[in-house]
């Protein structure tokens, strides 16, 4: 290489999904080869239905005419800013200004990164949740923060300890990411959770980021932390369509909250883009008016793979929540488990040792705990963006695995 990278660079590793995808598309190769099927992938959280049919003809409609192929502005069209404001009061009860309490984004991942170079400067501290979802750390790692992780565990039903973060040391800290439904285990907020994390945050005067992207996936009653009285003086919001309107592949979120926190992070966010394809944006309007109906049958869906997604977990020998929210089941592993005893005790974690079996024995790839904290290394967690007869496929293979 001629040049060294930036240092930032040498404090993250490539994602463990984008590692893992290349390595699952070598085996597949040699499988070919061999006549065998492809692994099975039951990783990564894609939904595989359709988007809403309005929202593609509006694409493909829009994408005809000659004027919606030109820069668009960098807060995003008026009408889909009010159109997620009227799906925040819909849903969520939550009055936002469309004008100035809204920011369209490139998804809402995006937002993790452009509110952490918004806020954090170098040597400021940032709670991340453990087990959580891995680029909270790795962006805030990026802009040279100091992570401090906060221990989310089983039996408190995956909230914070608020007791043991009131002991902590808590000078410099700026941010604290909070994510419910949760990703990885499917723990549920509520409102009374969401009204200490309010408090937490006003006395301490820490912003907290909450990502919220699976609030209507096997969850009959969305919550916004946004719903909560003061939040919006300590809140960020992150929302998308990806999760509940099956458009992961789109890009298309945003995040809510006061009109002068939205603004420092549009400062970010206008040098590094220019503005989002029209036609999308329009598309993603027809999106968000979807009634009831879309999401009830959509939850219908997932409520079948949630089954299937625990009788694999039976095969295992893992326990479950079997009432779980968003797009996982998360499942607890025992040392006992014949899959982790056969694999060497080199090291790697209880999760990892199961989901490497199963991958090798079965050709299922199940994802490890680990990679979402130390919280997790004794976990594997099922996504259930897979269709029912794979998940059955998957099981068959798993009850009939030779170790």
């Amino acid at each position: 290489m001629i040049i060294r990278p930036a240092n930032r660079t040498r404090s993250v590793q490539e994602y463990y999904f984008s590692r893992k995808l290349k390595q699952i598309a070598e085996v597949n190769s040699r499988r070919k080869a061999e006549g065998l099927p492809p692994v099975i992938n039951l990783g990564i959280g894609a939904p595989d239905g359709m988007p809403p049919s309005e929202a593609i003809l509006t694409l493909v409609e829009t994408a005809q005419l000659p004027g919606n192929h030109a820069y668009q502005s960098y807060v995003g069209l008026p009408e889909l800013r009010e159109a997620f404001a009227s799906w925040y009061e819909r849903y969520y009860g939550v009055q936002l200004n469309p004008a100035n309490e809204i920011q369209p984004l490139v998804g809402s991942k995006e937002g993790i990164l452009l509110t952490s170079l918004a806020f954090i400067n170098a040597g400021d501290k940032v709670l991340v949740p453990d087990p959580g979802y891995p680029t909270y750390t790795s962006a805030s790692k990026m802009v040279e923060a100091e992570i401090i992780t906060y221990d989310l565990k089983e039996d408190n039903g995956w909230w914070p300890d608020f007791d043991a973060l009131e002991k902590m040391d808590l000078s410099g800290v700026k941010i604290m990411w909070v994510n419910y439904p949760h990703m990885p285990t499917g723990a549920r907020a509520s409102a009374e959770l969401y009204s200490k994390i309010v408090d937490f945050a006003l006395r301490h005067r820490i912003l907290v980021v909450n990502d919220n992207p699976y609030s209507f996936i096997l969850n009959d009653e969305p919550l916004s932390i946004l719903s909560v009285p003061g939040a919006k003086e300590c809140c960020l919001e992150l929302n998308s369509l990806s999760k509940a309107h099956n458009m992961s592949g789109w890009r298309i979120g945003m995040i809510a909250g006061d009109k002068d926190l939205i603004s420092e992070v549009l400062k970010v966010k206008s040098q590094m883009d220019s503005g989002m394809f029209k036609p999308l944006q329009l598309a993603a309007v027809k999106a968000l008016s979807q009634g009831p109906e879309w999401f009830s049958r959509l939850n219908a869906s997932y409520k079948e793979r949630r089954v299937l997604a625990g009788e694999i977990f039976d095969e295992i020998g893992a326990t479950y929540d079997h009432s779980s929210s968003g797009l996982f089941l998360w499942g607890r592993v025992s040392p006992d488990n014949r899959f982790a005893l056969s694999q060497a005790a080199d090291g790697r974690s209880l999760g990892e040792r199961v989901s490497d079996a199963i991958f090798s024995s079965c050709g299922v790839f199940i994802t490890p705990g680990f990679i979402f904290g130390k919280n997790g290394e004794n976990y594997i967690r099922i996504s259930l963006c897979a269709k029912p007869e794979v998940l059955s496929k998957a099981k068959q293979l798993i009850a009939s695995a030779q170790l």
